[in-house]
C-alpha cells in the first residue's frame, strides 16, 4: 500500500507577524470619508441643479407687493402698473433666473391683479384658489405619467405672502375670507405693509388684533418650526412677533456717511434694513434664509399631499378594500376598468334602445305624415273631379244650348227667306 506524504504544518513565532503588519503600507486620507462626506456632496449637488422658489403675492393694488419683492432679492422685476379698474381678480406671473454667490436661484412670482378694487368681492379670492389647484394638479399629473421628466420646472405655491392694508383697527372680512380659503392650500405668511404709516404703539396692538382674529376666525398661518435644535430658539421668538411688519423700497438714501435703502421723509429717513424701523431684514431670514428648504418642505408633504389625497378618494382609489384589508392599485386600477368597461356597456345599450326608439319614433312620424299627405292627396283628387264632373255639365249644357241656337238661328233664316220667294214670284206673274 502506498505511504501518503504528511501534511507539515509551520508555526510561526508572534514577531514575525508583527513584522508582516508592520510592513503593509498605510495611506492618510485626503479629507472626510464615508457618511462625513453626505452634506458636501448634497451642497454641491445643489449649487450645481440650482433652487427654485414660488412666491404667491396676495394683497390690494399699490400696496407693495412689487416693491417688497425687488427689495427681498435686491432686484428689478420689470412690472407694468396696475389699475383700480379691472373688472375681475387675475394674477400676473414672473419668472426670473438669479444669481448670488455662484448660487442659481429661479424665481417665480405671482401676484395678484386688482384684488380688493370691485364693487362686488364675493369672488375676489376664486382665482387664487383655481391656480394652487391648478400647479398642485399639473405636478399631480407629472407624478401620473410613466414616463416622467426629472427636469420637471416645480410650479407648486410654496409660501403666500399676504399683504394687509395698514389701517390700525381690524383685518377687513375680504382678508379672513380669503387666508380662510386658502389656508389649507398654501403657506400663508401675513404681513402688515407700508408699517411706516403705523406709530410703534399702535402698530403692536394691530399685531395683536390680528393675530387674535386669526385664530378666533381658525386661519392656519405658516409657524415657523421649533422641532429643530439649531434655530428653535430664533424660530420662537419670530413666531412671537407674527404678523411681520415691512417696508420696502430699493432707493439708496444717505445717512450720514453711510449709503443704505430706505424712505425720505421730512421728519427723517426710514431705513428698510435697520431692525428697529420695521421687521423687513426678519422677514427676509425667516424667508429666504432659515425656513426656505421648510416652506417647501411643508407644500409637498402637507398641501400637495392633501390635494392629492382628495383628488385620489374623489376619483374612487383607496388604500383598503371593503372588508377593511389592503388592496394594491393595480387591483383598484382592474376594478375600475371592469366597473368603466361595465358602465360603458350599460350607456351602450341605453343609446341603443334609445336610438332604436327614436328611428320607431321617427318611422310612426313618416307614416302618419305619409297617411296625412295622402288622405290630403284624395281629398284633393275628389275636389278635383268635383270640378271636372261640374266642368263637364257645364260644357254639356253650353253645347244643348248651342244646338238650340242653331235651330233658332236655322228656323229665322227660313222664316227670312220665304218673304223674298213670294214677292218674286207675285213679279214673274204680273210680267
Amino acid at each position: 500500500m502506498e505511504e501518503r506524504p504528511m501534511a507539515t504544518f509551520t508555526k510561526t513565532s508572534n514577531n514575525e507577524d508583527t513584522e508582516k503588519k508592520e510592513s503593509i503600507r498605510c495611506l492618510t486620507t485626503l479629507s472626510h470619508f464615508g457618511f462625513e462626506c453626505l452634506p458636501y456632496q448634497l451642497v454641491t449637488k445643489s449649487m450645481e441643479q440650482g433652487f427654485s422658489f414660488n412666491i404667491l403675492c396676495v394683497g390690494e393694488t399699490g400696496i407693495g407687493k412689487s416693491t417688497l419683492i425687488n427689495t427681498l432679492f435686491n432686484t428689478n422685476l420689470k412690472d407694468s402698473r396696475s389699475s383700480h379698474f379691472y373688472p375681475n381678480v387675475g394674477l400676473r406671473i414672473q419668472t426670473s433666473d438669479l444669481q448670488e454667490s455662484n448660487v442659481q436661484l429661479k424665481l417665480t412670482v405671482v401676484k395678484t391683479v386688482g384684488y380688493g378694487d370691485q364693487i362686488n368681492k364675493e369672488g375676489s379670492y376664486q382665482p387664487i384658489i383655481d391656480y394652487i389647484d391648478a400647479q398642485f394638479e399639473a405636478y399631480l399629473q407629472e407624478e401620473l405619467k410613466i414616463k416622467r421628466s426629472f427636469k420637471y420646472q416645480d410650479s407648486r405655491i410654496h409660501v403666500c405672502l399676504y399683504f394687509i392694508s395698514p389701517t390700525g383697527h381690524s383685518l377687513k372680512s375680504l382678508d379672513l375670507l380669503t387666508m380662510k380659503s386658502i389656508d389649507r392650500k398654501v403657506n400663508i405668511i401675513p404681513l402688515i405693509a407700508k408699517a411706516d404709516t403705523v406709530s410703534k404703539n399702535d402698530l403692536q396692538k394691530f399685531k395683536s388684533k390680528i393675530m387674535s382674529e386669526l385664530i378666533s376666525s381658525g386661519i392656519q398661518i405658516y409657524h415657523f418650526p421649533t422641532d429643530d435644535e439649531t434655530v428653535a430658539q430664533i424660530n420662537s421668538s419670530m413666531n412671537a412677533i407674527l404678523p411681520f411688519a415691512v417696508v420696502g423700497s430699493t432707493d439708496e438714501v444717505k445717512v450720514g456717511k453711510r449709503v443704505v435703502r430706505g424712505r425720505h421723509y421730512p421728519w427723517g429717513v426710514l431705513q428698510v434694513e435697520n431692525e428697529n424701523h420695521c421687521d423687513f431684514v426678519k422677514l427676509r431670514d425667516m424667508l429666504l434664509r432659515t425656513n426656505m428648504e421648510d416652506l417647501k418642505e411643508q407644500t409637498h408633504i402637507h398641501h400637495y399631499e392633501c390635494y392629492r389625497y382628495r383628488k385620489l378618494r374623489k376619483m374612487g382609489f383607496t388604500d383598503v378594500g371593503p372588508d377593511n384589508q389592503p388592496i394594491s392599485f393595480q387591483e383598484i386600477y382592474e376594478a375600475k376598468r371592469l366597473q368603466f368597461y361595465e358602465q360603458c356597456h350599460r350607456e351602450e345599450e341605453e343609446l341603443k334602445k334609445r336610438f332604436m326608439q327614436q328611428v320607431k319614433d321617427r318611422e310612426t312620424a313618416f307614416k302618419d305624415a305619409e297617411k296625412e299627405l295622402q288622405d290630403k292627396f284624395e281629398h284633393l283628387k275628389r275636389i278635383q273631379q268635383e270640378e271636372i264632373m261640374k266642368l263637364e255639365e257645364e260644357r254639356r249644357q253650353l253645347e244643348e244650348e248651342i244646338i238650340e241656337f242653331c235651330k233658332t238661328k236655322a228656323a229665322c233664316e227660313t222664316l227670312q227667306t220665304q218673304p223674298c220667294t213670294n214677292i218674286k214670284k207675285d213679279k214673274d206673274r204680273k210680267k
